[in-house]
């Protein structure tokens, strides 16, 4: 199996800056991609931002100019530094990874952390 681990949510104030870090580990023979979901109070999970190993950025529209991605291969980590930060980012950060669990095998897995949460006061 493959297990996530976040840190660096908190609570901060409308303006500020928070880190994000997850870190995988388990049976891992290659990752695919990299990314942050959140779920906010009464709505679904959405998309933040994701990044392949090869560098390849995604983001969400309303985090574009504020939030960056980044990986490190060597580390299995993935990181977002979210700056300017709104109450209206307020919401639990999920992380999430497609690995390749074995060279022999050609399917690819989900797997997600526990959740952080981030809170942003107005």
């Amino acid at each position: 199996q493959v297990q996530l681990v976040e840190s660096g949510g908190g609570l901060v104030q409308a303006g500020g800056s928070l880190r994000l870090s997850c870190v995988a580990s388990g049976t891992i023979f290659s990752i695919n991609t990299m990314g942050w979901y959140r779920q906010a109070p009464g709505k679904q999970r959405e998309l933040v931002a994701t990044i392949t190993t090869g560098g390849s950025t995604n983001y969400a529209d309303s985090v574009k100019g504020r939030f960056t991605i980044s990986i490190d291969n060597a580390k299995n980590t993935v990181s977002l530094q979210m700056d300017g930060l709104k109450p209206e980012d307020t919401a639990v950060y999920y992380c999430k990874t497609q690995v390749r669990r074995r060279n022999w095998e050609v399917s690819q897995y989900n797997y997600w952390g526990q959740g952080t949460q981030v809170t942003v006061s107005s």
